[in-house]
Order: structure tokens, then sequence, then C-alpha cells
């Protein structure tokens, strides 16, 4: 997690990224014309930044490329929004610019139009490590060793001078900006150390109870100051026993769970529509938390499991997700087994080193936050993405403990130029383009978080009709791919490493005839055996099945779709390697596994090969060559369509 600056003029940050263009949605082709994307792309090298390129236009003309297949009709999760966090040290940033260069980097950073439209803020209650006071904080800290259960001394004062006037005017510059708060640490009256720097909460009702009084104050209190806050975790990631110098608690699942279930009726009552995030930390618990576990006790490497199969899962809207530990897998492992529960991902920083060249923790940070974070999340059900800082100074602070390497989403520099880092664009791909209430949709990717140097992608369904697509060429080397919607396409080439986000408005021209039949159930047998045959029907074009020797006539793949199931179609996707498809092929279907029947016969002349049929029915389809070639033969995808 490697990341640069790049300096921009003071005064037109928007306008020097190029971001004075219209809406996603805006229409790039004239009426009545052929249907065309329009083409935003950030390059390693920084000769591109968000920058707009010529329109491409959708073809009739099948592609020989890996292509990219967009089906609006598979639909998955809607999107809240994507940002960063208005951290006290931020806030102390932008407020300290040149009020022309603040309003300029506010718009740059949330107008949907002239910037990149940030829609997704997670605000800390109270102070984090990244605190330009002198001290730590809370909204109801007393002197040692007394007591305030009535919250008598609460108080949001501090955040009322710089914190809260920010956040009013990103209000204002996208009313659509959802707001998400977390508390770094209880006061310290109510912890065992009696300090904010960790600890736990003292094992004791009224406390839990106090603590959900403070946090269900601390939401009415912003929403009177014209901030609704819309989602709310109870404790920044709780298995960090040991915070290096900043606020922070261990929260075992108990405790969590009995403040849970104390703070969603308080909230009720008192008329909020403040949902709870569970959990707020790593997707797999970091080997220093497990290391860390006091004697005797449990490391609960399954937290937020424990806490969706609790009582207190009733309160709970679902769980939020941090970057430093595992990989995104986890969202979608925690997803199949509480479908009805939301996934948010709430917190990445990137950090350098003293002696990493600019241009290469730039470069390292763009396509580690594409691949992962922007793709790699929103592709396991994440409704958010959201970086940490969305402001800091050249040396990375104002802060107090905790990270000394970090940089926000943009940098003020000392001479009070304002520069942008590379979260700037990984975040821009996505907010600029993506509109709150967008739904996710399917789209054919053969990239993974893991880096496999191919082409990852993730698209969207904005709720004009409009789809927005967002490609990450994984690989240091051009890649040309296609993209397929409906029954055109066109073809792309992207350079190394580059981030580009495609959009179009709707076209029933672009919308599919048919739709995927799923394939539950199905399993896959070939000869030869080669590589991994089920990959062939796991709805993953990153995973493959592959002969693992050259073709010869009478290899093939047969799938028992576990039951008679009608089709039109069949797609037979080879995936991002090229040349993996087959020279020649033949495919057949059976209802008994032992009666076969011709369906089609072809030469293959790509990567995705495309066959339709009269109404068919069966439950086993076979596949085979025809043909000799020295490549493998791979099949990625098998889809059918009816």
């Amino acid at each position: 997690m490697k990341r640069v600056s790049y300096r921009l003029g003071t005064a037109v940050l928007a306008t020097a990224l190029g971001l004075t263009t219209g809406a996603a949605s805006a229409s790039a082709h004239r009426p009545g014309g052929p249907p065309a994307a329009q083409v935003w792309v950030t390059t390693v090298d920084r000769s591109e930044l968000l920058h707009q390129r010529a329109p491409v236009t959708f073809g009739r003309q099948a592609s020989q490329q890996p292509t990219i297949v967009v089906d609006p009709t598979r639909t998955y999760q809607r999107m809240d929004g994507f940002g960063a966090s208005i951290t006290d040290s931020s806030a102390a940033v932008l407020s300290g610019l040149a009020p022309a260069v603040r309003e300029q980097t506010l718009r740059s950073l949330f107008d949907p139009r002239q910037g990149i439209g940030v829609s997704f803020l997670r605000q800390p209650v109270g102070s984090s490590d990244f605190t330009a006071a002198a001290q730590h904080y809370t909204y109801d800290d007393v002197p040692a060793g007394q007591t305030d259960y009535a919250l008598r001394q609460f108080s949001i004062r501090h955040d009322r001078e710089r914190i809260l006037p920010l956040l009013r005017e990103a209000r204002r510059l996208n009313p659509r900006l959802t707001v998400m708060a977390t508390p770094w640490s209880p006061p310290a009256w109510m912890k065992t150390t009696g300090s904010l720097v960790g600890g736990r909460l003292k094992d004791d009702p009224k406390i839990y109870d106090a603590y959900a009084r403070y946090l269900v104050r601390f939401v009415t209190a912003y929403a009177a100051a014209g901030v609704p806050i819309d989602y709310l975790s109870v404790q920044n990631e709780p298995q960090n026993r040991t915070p290096s110098g900043y606020p922070g608690t261990d929260l075992p699942v108990r405790q969590e769970a009995a403040v849970i279930e104390r703070l969603g009726p308080l909230l009720r009552a008192a008329g909020q529509r403040t949902r709870i995030l569970a959990y707020d930390h790593n997707w797999t618990t970091h080997p220093g938390d497990v290391a860390g576990t006091p004697p005797g006790e449990s490391p609960e490497t399954d937290y937020p499991y424990q806490l969706l199969s609790g009582p207190a899962a009733r309160w709970i809207a679902g769980t939020a997700y941090h970057c430093y530990s595992g990989d995104p897998s986890a969202q979608t492992a925690l997803h199949d087994a509480f479908p009805d529960k939301g996934i948010w991902f709430t917190e990445c920083s990137g950090s350098h080193g003293a002696t990493d060249p600019p241009a290469k923790f730039f470069r390292d940070t763009l396509v580690w936050h594409a691949r992962t974070i922007a793709i790699g999340t929103t592709r396991h059900w994440a409704k958010s993405v959201v970086n940490w800082n969305i402001a800091l100074d050249s040396t990375g602070g104002p802060h107090l403990g905790g990270c000394d390497t970090c940089t926000g989403l943009v940098t003020a520099q000392p001479d009070g130029a304002v520069t942008t880092n590379a979260e700037y664009y990984t975040v821009g791909h996505l907010s600029k383009f993506v509109r709150p209430g967008a739904v996710r949709v399917a789209s054919t990717s053969f990239g993974t978080t893991g880096w496999n140097g191919q082409i990852m992608d993730v698209a969207f369904r904005n709720p004009d009709g409009s789809t927005a697509l967002v490609v990450h060429n994984e690989n240091d080397e051009p890649r040309t791919f296609a993209v397929a919607a409906g029954d055109r396409a066109f073809e792309y080439t992207l350079p190394g490493g580059a981030l580009a986000t495609f959009t179009w408005p709707y076209d029933p021209a672009l919308e599919p005839r048919l739709r995927q039949v799923p394939l539950t159930g199905a399993t896959v047998t070939a000869t030869p055996a080669g590589e991994s045959p089920a990959a062939a029907v796991d709805d993953d074009a990153s995973t493959r099945w592959s002969s693992g020797q050259a073709q010869e006539p009478g290899q093939y793949l047969q799938v028992d779709l576990a039951r008679a199931a009608s089709f039109r179609r069949v797609a037979i996707d080879s995936g991002g390697n090229l040349g993996d498809y087959a020279r020649g092929w033949q495919l057949t279907g059976s209802l008994d596994g032992v009666h076969w029947h011709t369906l089609a016969t072809g030469t293959g002349t790509g990567q995705l090969t495309t066959v339709d049929l009269g109404r068919t029915r069966a439950r086993y389809l076979r596949v085979t060559t025809t043909a000799a070639a020295g490549n493998w033969w791979s099949v990625a995808d098998l889809r059918l369509y009816a």
C-alpha cells in the first residue's frame, strides 16, 4: 500500500484535472447514432489523471479478445457511496488553507460534476490517531477518578469549530452524501484502564447503558447541527488491543453485543434512523491481535459471525470491514452465511517508505487500491468504499500516535498548494460515475485481488438507467479486451496498470435479450481431466478448467446440470489467456447421458464463443474439440441463456 502526491495549481484544482465534464449518464452519442461509451483513464505514470478520452462506439462484430460481458439482469448490492474521513487532522488541514484554495479543494472532492463527487464519509466519534489537538478527547471527558453517568458534561463543542462546518459544506456540495460515525474509544471513565489508549469497557451493565446513551447523544447532537448520521458502529477495530499511542479499545464480542442491544432501542426511541454496523475491523483477525489475546480467552477470529448469530443481530444492519489483514473474499463468505445483512468497506490507508521514489509509490498505490479496494471490495458485496483521511499535510499529519507514513486523498503542501494522491483517483473512478443508489450488476472479470496479470472490472447500473464499468489492467504491459452489452461490443486497449471508467446511457440496443440460466448444482468432468474442471461452471472467469496439454480432436468438457434445463444460447468463455480457445468444436446435448444429439459445430475464432440455438432442452452438455492446436484448451466459464 504505497502512494504519492501529484502537484496541482492552488486555485484551479478541478479544472486542471479535467473534472468539469458532465454527469456519467450524459449521452456520448448524438440521438439516433450508434451507441457509444464515454471513457475516463488514469495511468500509473500520471500522464492521464481521470482524463476523458474520445468516446468508443459499440459495434456488431464479435471480438477475438477476452470479453467483459455486462449483464444488468443479474443484480447484487445497492451502493451507498465512496469516500474517506474528515478526521480532526483533515479538518485542521482543510481549515488552514487559503479560503479560495479550500473552496476549490472541497469542490474537487465533493462536487459530482466539477469534482469526483465523494459520497460517503466515515467520521470519528471523538479522537483517533489523526488528531490535531494537543491531547486525545471524547465528548464527555471528566477528571481522573470521576464519572458522569448522567452525561452532564457531554458536548460536541470541539467539533463545532472546524469539523461540523466542513461536513455541512460537503453536504451542500453533494446532497446525496452518506455519513457514518465510529468511536475509537469510549470516555476514559467508562474503561478498565481509565485511559483512552487501550483497555476495555468496564464489565458493568451501568457502563453499557451509559455508553449506549453517549452514542445516542452524539447522533442527536450531530443531527441538530445539520449532519444526520446514517450509520454507526460502536468501536473502531475492536480487536486492536495495543494501539500505538492513540485511542483504542479491546471490545470482545459479548461487550459489543451488550452495547448494541441497548443502543438499538435507544436510537429508535430517539427517533433516529441511524443504522448500526458491527465489527468495523479487518477481513481476518490480524496475527498481532491474535497474539495479543489475553491468556485463557478466545481470539474470536469469527467475531462478525458470532455477532450476527446472537440476539444483538436484530439491531445490526450489517458488517464493516478494513483492509489491513486478509482479503475481500471474507466479505463474500460472510454474505453467504448471512445474506440478509449488508457489507460495508469502511477503512484502508496506504503508507510509503522513507526512501520510496514518488513515481513508485503512486504506481504501487494505484494498482493495489484499484484491484483490491475499488474493484475487489465491490465485487465482494461492499456497499461502500472508504479510504482513511481525506486530507493531510506534507508530513502525513498532524497525528497523535499511530501512522506516520499515511497520506490522504489530497495533501496540503507547505507553500499552500494542494496535491492529490493515487487514492483520489481510485475513489474518483467510482464516486464520480457510480451514483448513490446504483446497483452492482454482473460483469465478466478475469483478474484477482492477488494479481494474476489480467483485466479486472466491476459494473453498476445507476438510478437513471446508465451503466458505469470500472476496468483495471493488472498487467505492466498494455492489454486489449472487449466489452459486450446486449448483442453489441467494442474493443479497447489500456496501458499497463491503468484504471478506466466507461459509462453509457440506457439504450435498448445494449440490453440483453436473454437471461442467464443459473448452474447451481452442476458438476463437470473432462477428458483429459486437466486442471479444475469445476471451475468451468463456478461463474468466475478468473478461474478456469484447462486441458494441460495441446489440443487434439476428441478432448471434451461435459457438464451435468443436475436437472433438465431449457436454453437458447450457450457461451463458451475461454477466459483471459489469449489463444486457449478450441480451434474447432462440437456441442452435443443429452437428457439421459446416454443418447447424445449434435446441437452445433463450428470453428473457434477467439476467447468467447457464443452459440445461438433454437429452444433446446438438455440435462447434459458436452463441448468436444474437433481440431488440433499447440495451445492448451481452457474454459473459464460455460454459460447458458434462456
